[in-house]
């Protein structure tokens, strides 16, 4: 690692107050996982609840009933999957949406596993009733039940969305590919719930039942519209943020500069992201996550992104005067993370702009401490900008530069520059293997994991 500086660029003097998100509260989590267990154990109950014992006295009957039981499960699994990635304010704020999102991941294929034993114990049951073959008894199902038809669509759609969520299909998937598959899980949802509540054996003369469904289903709706929908809406007529200029900061980085109607009451912090919908032909329809690379200042703000695709490529074109729809803030990459005053930031590449934009709001006295990770001194973004914010606070900082076979940043390299690293909260931005191995050294070196912070975008 070298501590020598290039050349730094003065920062601003320190913004005017601004509002900031409210912090995330842990009794919000703790309240919410006690609800949906309690939610769980509901579900449950009133499904033992339809019952009969001479409903289960034959075998058939045995696979029936443990098929309609798999399906109201599958049912409450995927409500808590989407409300997971519903991106829900006070959720977001107290848990992170990495976090959520990896929640999401895990549950996911549960929801699946139990939608196919659903479907296949049903049929099971149903053939051993009738006493037919099971092929024909799922095409009888599909085309004579009321609801049916949608219900199967639906299960297509989801098992859809199941696959292309898996590691090496996402790979090979464009991002507006995998996005435009995921929302037809919502009209896969609505087609769930129809043939649930219509045709289920659990809801015929059980209205509690149908109540408790179309109570979660209607809270899930709400909960959707409400934070994905008309709250975007709303700020995003409020603030009107529009392109102001497009900066070229290397050969495949820009910062884009958007302006907007008092962006300082807009609840953002430095370190969050936004998804921007910029509404121009052929980037109306598609949202991306970028962080802020400077917090709003009265009535300026700015994002930095590097040229990883088609979409990112096209920003470098973007036309002052370009109307953007703004999704958000989301993130707890934010100051109020830091259990302390000692903070070191760790940053690689385009990795380095929510640093950037964190430095904003870090307090004046807090003892900052930055490192940059890059091939070579131009592959790190707004490297002057940081050194010179670094600078101006009387903080350490350092690069390191080359190839990671030469330049390795481990405990002990970690250790040597910052002797008080264990009392440090450390933030780490840049791609997930070097996010990784950063977290994995600190964690050597002595830092508590309750003090490592890191975001990934993934979705």
């Amino acid at each position: 690692m070298t501590a020598t500086m290039p050349r730094p660029t003065r920062s601003a003097p320190p913004p005017p107050p601004r509002r900031l998100p409210r912090r995330g509260r842990p009794l919000v989590v703790d309240l919410l996982a006690a609800a949906a267990g309690l939610g769980l154990g509901v579900t449950i109950a009133l499904a033992i609840e339809a019952q009969t014992l001479a409903s289960i006295g034959t075998l058939p009957g045995l696979l029936t009933a443990a098929g309609r039981m798999a399906g109201l499960l599958a049912g409450y699994a995927m409500l808590v999957t989407v409300a997971l990635s519903a991106r829900i304010g006070p959720l977001e704020r107290a848990i992170g949406q990495d976090r959520l999102i990896r929640w999401h991941r895990a549950l996911g294929p549960w929801g699946l596993w139990l939608l196919l034993a659903h479907v296949v114990l049903i049929v099971l049951g149903y053939a051993g009733v009738a006493q037919t073959g099971v092929l024909a008894q799922a095409w009888d199902l599909v085309l004579t039940y009321p609801g049916m038809l949608g219900a199967a669509v639906g299960t297509a759609l989801l098992l859809l969305a199941g696959v292309t969520s898996y590691r090496k299909a996402r790979r090979r998937l464009r991002y507006e590919t995998w996005w435009a598959v995921h929302l037809y899980t919502y009209l896969a949802l609505l087609l769930a719930f129809q043939h649930q509540v219509d045709t289920g054996a659990s809801f015929a003369g059980h209205p509690l039942a149908t109540a408790w469904w179309t109570a979660l289903w209607v809270a899930l709706l709400a909960a959707v519209v409400g934070w994905r929908v008309l709250l975007p809406v709303v700020r995003s007529l409020r603030h009107r943020v529009r392109v102001v200029d497009v900066r070229r900061e290397s050969a495949d980085v820009v910062s884009i500069v958007l302006e907007g109607r008092r962006l300082d009451r807009l609840p953002v912090a430095g370190g969050q992201f936004f998804q921007w919908r910029f509404l121009t032909r052929g980037q109306w329809w598609q949202a991306h996550p970028f962080s802020l690379s400077a917090v709003p200042r009265a009535d300026r703000m700015r994002i930095t992104v590097k040229d990883l695709g088609d979409h990112s490529r096209d920003l470098a074109t973007l036309r002052p005067g370009t109307p953007v729809f703004v999704e958000g803030p989301y993130g707890r990459f934010t100051a109020d993370a830091a259990t302390g005053h000692r903070v070191l930031l760790v940053g690689a590449g385009v990795g380095t702009t929510p640093l950037r934009s964190l430095l904003d709001d870090l307090d004046e006295h807090a003892d900052v401490a930055v490192l940059l990770r890059g091939g070579t001194g131009t592959a790190i973004a707004l490297r002057d900008e940081i050194a010179g914010e670094v600078e101006r606070r009387g903080g350490r900082y350092w690069e390191a530069l080359g190839s990671r076979d030469r330049i390795a940043v481990t405990a002990d390299t970690l250790r040597r520059a910052l002797p008080d690293l264990p009392d440090r909260d450390v933030f780490i931005c840049g791609p997930a293997a070097f996010t990784a191995g950063i977290a994995a050294a600190c964690r050597d070196a002595g830092v508590p994991a309750a003090r490592i912070h890191f975001e990934s975008f993934a979705f």
